[in-house]
């Protein structure tokens, strides 16, 4: 059986088959998408919920809790973390792969409306959920800022104009506003003020909240006419506010200038951001983070944002500036050029080597154009199966140039057999064709088995790896059917008897003359040689078998050692210019001192000749978790104008190291991000336990063994538990005799220290809120209290000092929860010239050599849907938690 006679006898149908395979896979590419990798995201929803004033332990009882509880119960979930911090509850749900982000969605607000009546009832508001990593990087970073307009006015433009429109970009995932601050009313009551008074801060907040009111008020409809019915009801600014009658005494009106200053400002004063290049220095401002929803393009996503960007720029007032920080797509359009470059040399490369070979150019061109029909008929099956243009499929491609040229090379080889014999070329190719079709449809088979276990791999390693296999597996089938149909019909057609012989004569043909001719007896000449050289070595090979066996087998075992010392990894680090960055400060900062400490960092940070932008922020706001900790984005300057991206980091960490108070952790953003886990250095080791002091008193001591260890060059943990806390022991026996509830006590505390919001004041575009506290020089100690009065049943402000005393401790800044269990995160980085496997067995041994409890050597472990090490804790509650080592931004 023949399967190319078809093909040979019907030249144009042949041609015409080729031509539309050619077609088909131009079109295709150019619809194809551009991305680093495989779209290989986990579905990841991120769950913030904010309450102003809680403590870390009041968020985690009465906010994270409930909603732990009902997302425990979602199907195909497969991790859950979260981090209560101080107002801040954030939790993060990643599912199975197989689960539909929007699907998970669904599920994931069923369980908040489940775990609504649950909540505490003064929440500000419900619940909210993206669906976005919080560990992966922004696709996009923006600035806002204004010479002229307050932060305050920047923010509120941010959020009504431009925030709204960037997340309805498709593929945005979330738009977050970080440093700026929305608008609002702020009451600074005084409380001694108050007290002479008679009055407490639970009167200013009653009488706050029933002076600002924005409801329903019905309509009129008469015979003839029909109106609304409104009123002065709502107090829109700081002045009206003044003016505010809060009670009677002696029938003296006691306004609230008399008791608190009224001013307009932040909702929450404890936020801050800086942003800025070299050129222009670092200004105060609003930074906007723009993520991407997992599985959306990267490309597709930053185009589409450029592209709304003139508009809303036009959109603002002129003195405000909105200037791109970073834009992470640079680097994967500059990695995927690269990668297109190459695979452009790579065919050039086996086209010359053919033509060396063949030494004809008409024999040359056959093989040749199995290439690019092979190479662009594969976009269009990429375009079918929906993958996109990046790093593994160029790869795939290019790797397969030396494989798509192997069948035409053959199926050339054995009609020239043929030819020489003295047939035409059409019977050449007829006969040549029928002997090895079925030689080249085995060994495409063969080809393609071998990509077979990849294609059937599982979790992400196998959604990393499909698309390569399928790219390259597609290229070889291509390429076996143009070596069946198009190379025989072209033997048959174009090659003359002369072009069959050219490869097995050195002489120049026919008396020819000049530098081809001279080139082909040069290069005919040169295989003759190697051919005789041979010839030789095959023969001394076949009398000396013994030595032969012996160097096969030394070759053997050195590739199995090589392969057991060589460091393992599915990737390797990734210079994509962009830099993530975390600080952090002794845990008992103000926020004030933390600012101070942050912008003197940035502004080190910028003046590094590699860095082209930086922004920066600190503040608990559901992306940063504590007080004492801040992020930085630094945006590095293009290839060839810095160095590599390790001596920038060293050099950044070496600039930095002598300010005081404050440390600096980098790390490099990485394409494939896994782990849903903010962490400072580039590994996680994870500790879980059902009993929480355990867990903490094990962490701080194989932290501490872990910075002694030679193989780590950075260990840290996000374990804070040495923030202070100001103890108010109520002595509730004088409490009930002077008639004060606790529910007063803790009211009164929340009015004066927590930023707490009492009314909310309704525009046509927002709402803004009505903050209630004390002067800023009664919020700076523990010594404050002694000022507030609380309210009692008699109506006589009882002072707080007389029921209640304070003492200051320590607490956590944190609460670190793992599948509904107390957790921490040991994260490290490995010395130069450690590799990982090393570096975990180190800190197994620190782990086994302390007193924890029973060590036990390092077993395998999952973790983040890749295999990694895990080292067991023993400990003697009866409950075990398992310390898991990850790669924070990339699997292992």
């Amino acid at each position: 059986m023949n399967l190319s006679r078809l093909f040979i006898l019907r030249p144009i149908a042949t041609s015409l088959l080729m031509v539309a395979v050619l077609i088909a896979g131009a079109l295709a590419y150019r619809l194809l998408p551009i991305s680093a990798l495989p779209e290989v995201d986990y579905p990841t929803i991120q769950v913030i919920t904010l309450y102003p004033g809680a403590s870390p332990d009041v968020m985690t009882g009465s906010v994270t809790a409930p909603l732990e509880r009902q997302f425990g119960q979602m199907a195909g979930l497969e991790q859950m973390s979260s981090t209560s911090s101080d107002g801040a509850s954030v939790i993060t749900l990643r599912f199975a792969l197989d689960v539909s982000l929007d699907v998970a969605g669904q599920e994931v607000q069923a369980s908040i409306n489940a775990a609504g009546s649950l909540l505490p009832s003064d929440l500000p508001m419900p619940p909210i959920y993206n669906k976005v990593n919080p560990a992966d990087a922004p696709v996009l970073t923006l600035a806002v800022t204004s010479p002229s307009l307050p932060v305050t006015r920047v923010h509120d433009l941010v959020e009504n104009r431009l925030a709204p429109k960037l997340s309805q970009v498709p593929g945005v995932g979330l738009v977050g506003i970080a440093g700026g601050a929305r608008p609002a009313v702020r009451i600074q009551a005084d409380p001694r003020a108050l007290a002479s008074a008679g009055l407490t801060l639970e009167d200013v907040r009653t009488a706050i909240a029933a002076a600002n009111v924005r409801q329903s008020k019905g309509s009129f409809d008469g015979p003839a006419r029909a109106s609304n019915i409104d009123a002065n009801d709502q107090l829109q600014s700081a002045d009206g506010y003044r003016d505010l009658i809060i009670a009677y005494k002696n029938g003296s009106p006691i306004r609230l200038r008399d008791i608190a200053q009224a001013v307009d400002a932040a909702e929450n004063a404890r936020l801050a951001a800086w942003a800025g290049t070299p050129a222009d220095g670092l200004h105060a401002g609003v930074v906007l983070n723009i993520q991407r929803q997992p599985g959306s393009n990267v490309i597709e996503t930053v185009d589409r944002l450029k592209a709304v960007l003139p508009g809303l720029q036009a959109s603002l007032p002129a003195s405000v500036d909105v200037r791109i920080l970073s834009d992470r797509t640079e680097t994967i359009r500059a990695s995927v050029r690269d990668v297109q470059f190459e695979l452009a040399l790579a065919v050039a490369l086996v086209v010359m080597v053919i033509f060396l070979f063949l030494r004809s150019a008409s024999a040359t061109l056959i093989p040749a154009l199995a290439v690019p029909l092979s190479l662009v008929g594969t976009f269009g099956v990429m375009y079918l199966c929906g993958f996109s243009v990046n790093n593994l499929t160029l790869m795939a491609l290019t790797i397969s140039t030396g494989f798509v040229v192997d069948d035409a090379i053959v199926m050339i080889e054995n009609i020239a057999r043929h030819a020489e014999s003295g047939k035409s070329p059409m019977a050449a190719a007829l006969d040549g064709s029928r002997q090895i079709g079925f030689t080249i449809v085995s060994l495409t088979v063969s080809l393609v088995a071998v990509l077979i276990p990849l294609l059937f791999m599982g979790d992400v390693v196998g959604r990393l790896f499909r698309e390569f296999a399928v790219t390259l597996a597609v290229a070889i089938l291509i390429s076996a059917v143009v070596s069946l149909t198009l190379t025989p019909m072209l033997c048959a057609r174009l090659l003359r008897r002369q072009d069959f012989q050219a490869a097995h004569h050195a002489g120049p043909r026919n008396g020819q003359s000049g530098p081809f001719a001279r080139l082909h007896h040069a290069t005919g000449a040169a295989l003759e040689r190697l051919t005789a050289r041979y010839l030789r070595a095959l023969d001394w090979v076949l009398v000396h078998r013994t030595i032969t066996l012996a160097v096969f087998a030394l070759t053997l075992a050195l590739t199995a050692l090589l392969y057991a010392v060589s460091p393992k990894g599915l990737f390797p680090q990734q210079d994509t210019g962009l830099l993530q960055a975390t600080t952090e400060a002794e845990q008992s900062i103000s926020f004030a001192a933390m600012a101070d400490r942050q912008q003197a960092l940035a502004e080190r940070v910028l003046h590094d000749p590699a860095v082209a932008s930086i922004s920066s922020f600190i503040g608990v706001d559901g992306t940063n978790a504590t007080p004492n900790t801040g992020r930085l984005l630094i945006s590095l300057r293009p290839h060839g104008e810095r160095d590599a991206i390790d001596t920038v980091m060293r050099r950044l960490a070496e600039s930095t190291h002598d300010l005081p108070g404050i440390r600096l952790y980098l790390q490099p953003v990485q394409d494939l991000t896994i782990e849903d886990r903010v962490a400072r250095t580039q590994y996680q080791l994870l500790l879980s336990s059902p009993d929480s002091a355990q867990m903490q008193s094990a962490a701080t001591r194989l932290l501490a063994r872990m910075r002694t260890l030679p193989e780590l060059a950075k260990a840290a943990s996000d374990l804070q538990d040495q923030g202070l806390q100001a103890w108010v022991e109520i002595d509730r026996t004088q409490a009930s005799r002077l008639g004060v509830t606790v529910t007063n006590i803790d009211a009164t505390l929340n009015d004066a220290f927590g930023q707490r919001l009492i009314s909310t004041i309704y525009t046509q575009s927002n709402q803004y809120r009505v903050v209630l506290e004390t002067p800023p020089r009664l919020r700076e100690g523990p010594q404050a209290l002694a000022a507030l009065y609380v309210p009692s049943s008699n109506g006589v402000p009882v002072p707080l000092s007389a029921v209640a005393h304070v003492t200051e401790r320590p607490t956590l800044l944190a609460i670190n929860h793992v599948g509904q269990m107390p957790a921490a995160t040991l994260s490290f980085d490995t010395a130069p010239g450690v590799a990982l496997s090393d570096a975990v067995a180190a800190i197994a041994r620190a782990h086994r050599a302390g007193p924890a409890g029973r060590g036990r050597p390092a077993v395998p472990g999952r973790g983040a849907g890749f295999p990694v090490v895990a080292v067991e804790h023993a400990a003697a509650d009866p409950g075990r938690g398992g310390d898991h080592v990850h790669r924070a931004g990339r699997a292992l």
